[in-house]
């Protein structure tokens, strides 16, 4: 397949810089997979769209403040670092050592960092507020990444620190810096399980409010977790579809979720994935069980674009993704590239908000 047949022309007024007032009042578009029929209404009408025995399943990984704004070591010069994934073997706080009278604890992390080129292997770091953050740049890697030593002194973890000063990571295509909201605002209402540089856009929709609604319809939901890395805004680099790889995710499945999930399928009822992320993870674990959800942890780097046997989830509820990304791949691999492309043109001629802080579509 042709990279080429997923792209679209979108204005960029219509890519959203804040979110929804409320994000039960983000808009809707509902795409019948059967007749490509498309209706549109508002996330807050979502108990009356689903049935009884359905099941949705989120995911409640939680973002971090990946993005450390600091200096150069000693120039002084401005440096940014966008934390990507923590490296194999290194955790969130181990001791390297002594520092006088005070414990020194740091990990190591694979980041993309600016200006790349003044940060050569040996390049000192530091990143200041009401923590402060050390780090030396350790190796290069490919496409501008660095590997990097970040450490504390005293009884602050690196994590914590990073907690504590690092700034919000919205993605590339939201032209503003972070602000306090988004502190709230880019993290779903299910967020638990801290590991994301990446919100699982599609649950940020949700409010405890409509949770409870669904469940007075007889909708039950479970949460499962995807770690959401960069491979999340990874342009698609080949002309050709299948030659795309996806970075790894880390997930985990719990006991209870497995249990319900299965239990759902056994009786008929929909499975119903909130966002790209859910349905990886869903349907790689499937895809290395003979069809079933069972419980566990590992990594996943299952790419699914047209063409793929979808074996669990039978209704996707996401958001408007980039032209030729494997959001959208994934998208039309579900509904079909043609009532897909259909929807999305729907969606630009009624001037819809796309991507993370956009509104959302529903496909049945």
């Amino acid at each position: 397949m042709d990279v080429r047949d997923f792209d679209f022309d979108l204005p960029s007024e219509l890519i959203a810089q804040e979110p929804s007032p409320e994000r039960t009042g983000a808009r809707l578009l509902v795409l019948r997979r059967d007749t490509g029929d498309i209706a549109h209404t508002r996330v807050s009408a979502l108990p009356d769209l689903l049935r009884a025995g359905d099941l949705i399943v989120v995911n409640n990984t939680r973002v971090f403040p990946a993005r450390l704004l600091g200096r150069r070591v000693p120039s002084g010069g401005a440096v940014e670092c966008l934390l990507i994934r923590r490296a194999e073997g290194s955790d969130t706080g181990r001791t390297e050592g002594q520092a006088g009278d005070r414990k020194v604890t740091g990990t190591t992390w694979e980041a993309l960092m600016h200006p790349g080129q003044k940060l050569k292997p040996g390049a000192r770091v530091e990143f200041a507020g009401t923590h402060t953050i050390h780090g030396e740049v350790l190796d290069r890697r490919f496409f501008g990444r660095r590997l990097i030593r970040l450490w504390t002194e005293g009884d602050v973890t690196v994590d914590a620190a990073v907690d504590a000063i690092g700034h919000v990571p919205l993605p590339p295509y939201i032209k503003r810096d972070d602000a306090l909201r988004d502190r709230d605002r880019y993290q779903t209402v299910f967020a638990k399980q801290r590991g994301s540089i990446a919100a699982p856009t599609a649950g940020l929709h949700f409010t405890p409010s409509l949770a409870a609604t669904l469940a007075e319809r007889g909708v039950a939901m479970t949460e499962i977790t995807l770690h959401v890395g960069y491979g999340t805004f990874q342009p698609v680099r080949v002309d050709r579809v299948e030659e795309h790889r996806l970075e790894a995710e880390q997930y985990e499945i719990s006991d209870a979720a497995a249990a319900v999930i299965e239990a759902t399928r056994a009786v008929g009822g929909r499975v119903i994935a909130v966002g790209t992320t859910t349905t990886r993870t869903l349907e790689a674990v499937a895809q290395a069980h003979d069809g079933r959800v069972v419980a566990g942890r590992g990594s996943t780097d299952l790419f699914i674009y047209p063409g793929f046997a979808f074996r669990v989830v039978s209704g996707l509820l996401t958001n408007f993704h980039l032209p030729r990304s494997s959001l959208f791949m994934l998208v039309c691999a579900f509904a079909g590239r043609d009532r897909a492309r259909n929807a999305y043109d729907a969606a630009i001629a009624g001037r819809y908000r796309f991507y993370s802080y956009g509104d959302a579509m529903l496909i049945l």
